[in-house]
């Protein structure tokens, strides 16, 4: 697609696919860093919520550097819901005869709730820009 792109279009693309680049390795790098200390220091249990945070916060760069403001929603989200878990929500509760993991499962369930409804907003999105794009021509 070079052929279809200015020269200071290019360069804009190769810039910003080099930040995306980093943002990722650098979630990447300290998630493994946290799941060490995590296991280093014996609070395996913390890993999830952890990995929610430093998640959340991959989101921030992401919706500036691609302009989508629903990211923001997304990182923030994810982020209190994992301070909101290890603060508030107890341990385990007792449904008859079983122990539920409360924080693991709000923060899976949580996350997963978060993570599609952006999606679902960013597909929404693009299929109605689409229809106008095609009822304009």
């Amino acid at each position: 697609m070079s052929n279809q792109v200015s020269e200071d279009g290019a360069r804009r693309l190769k810039r910003i696919g080099f930040l995306f680049n980093m943002v990722f390795i650098a979630e990447g790098l300290l998630i493994g860093i946290a799941i060490a200390i995590c296991n280093l220091i014996n609070q395996t249990d913390l890993i999830p919520g952890v990995i929610a945070i430093i998640v959340g916060i991959h989101f921030l760069p992401l919706a500036s550097l691609f302009q989508i403001k629903v990211y923001y929603a997304t990182g923030v989200l994810l982020c209190l819901l994992a301070l909101i878990t290890w603060l508030i929500v107890p341990g385990t509760v007792m449904i008859g005869e079983h122990q539920i993991l409360v924080p693991l499962s709000l923060l899976g369930f949580g996350c997963a709730l978060i993570l599609w409804t952006t999606g679902l907003t960013l597909w929404l999105g693009i299929k109605n820009s689409s229809r106008t794009i095609a009822d304009e021509e």
